[in-house]
């Protein structure tokens, strides 16, 4: 049994380190296919780059990757080694993946070279990309560590400071490439926001699930040995009735909500269920609330 939770925990582990390389691939076409050549600085260590491309000869990836060296070791000088192996391959992967792009593409390569049309699905992309790095306990490092570095001496919220940050870059985007950019670099940095926000409650959607049944022990039954989910059983009162009853609740992710509503529909026609959406769940086996 100890070998088999083993075997489960690295494919775990596997999967999570996939899923950071797809959203790492995923930001970083956004940034090369419609942000950078647009100087569309939507704040991040990116954004950063993006405007200090326009003044140094270097390009974006390999700024990126000089940024984030000199980000993570102020942070571990000043924060201590509170940053995963997952967060610094993130940075770095991204930082390089552009830095490729770079090399391959055309420099005057771009999707569109419309404000509108390049904000809204450039950050629609990096926003997925980054939600599903998010999401797998990892960040693409950069503004991140500015945040942290202001929270520990001003003792300012994070999101404040990382908000004040992204700020502070769409101005100097403003600045630099005029007016008009900066407040598409700004609308940038509100779709991604709403973006990653979105993609991260959508891939941890889950169903609440709870059932008035005369057959609970068998539904109880399909949810323990064939969905292989936990379920707990309530006692209850009709208020019309007065009869005692059972409420069976569980947690379970749609395909699983599927299959029950069917077995269901099966075995008692006439059962009792309302459904909630469960944003997020923690425990044994969803999310490891230890890793939150």
């Amino acid at each position: 049994m100890e070998k088999t939770k083993k075997n489960v925990d690295w494919k775990r582990e596997i999967k999570e380190w996939v899923l950071i390389t797809i959203g790492v691939l995923i930001l970083a076409i956004a940034t090369r296919a419609f942000l950078e050549p647009n100087h569309i600085a939507g704040g991040g260590v990116l954004g950063i780059a993006i405007v200090l491309h326009h003044y140094i000869p270097l390009s974006v990836g390999l700024l990126t990757w000089i940024m984030n060296i000199i980000l993570f070791i102020i942070a571990f000088a000043v924060i201590g080694p509170q940053f995963g192996a997952k967060t610094i391959y993130a940075s770095f992967s991204l930082a390089a993946s552009i830095w490729i792009l770079d090399r391959v593409l055309d420099p005057s390569w771009m999707v569109t070279n419309n404000l509108l049309l390049a904000t809204i699905f450039g950050t629609l992309l990096s926003g997925v990309g980054m939600g599903i790095v998010f999401n797998q306990n990892s960040s693409t490092g950069g503004t991140d560590i500015l945040a942290k570095i202001i929270n520990k001496f001003v003792h300012m919220d994070i999101g404040k400071a990382l908000l004040i940050v992204d700020f502070l870059v769409t101005v100097g985007a403003g600045c630099t490439f005029g007016l008009e950019v900066g407040m598409y670099s700004l609308l940038s940095v509100i779709i991604n926001c709403t973006t990653i926000d979105t993609v991260i409650n959508g891939l941890n959607m889950c169903k609440s699930i709870m059932v008035i049944s005369c057959e609970k022990e068998k539904i109880s039954e399909f949810i323990i040995e064939e969905l292989e989910r936990g379920c707990t059983i309530f006692d209850g009162k009709g208020g019309y009735s007065g009869q005692n009853t059972n409420i069976l609740f569980t947690v379970l992710d749609r395909k699983q909500f599927v299959r029950l509503k069917k077995y269901i529909k099966q075995v008692d026609p006439r059962a009792f269920i309302t459904v909630n959406d469960a944003r997020e769940v923690l425990g044994e086996g969803f999310k490891n609330i230890i890793e939150e």
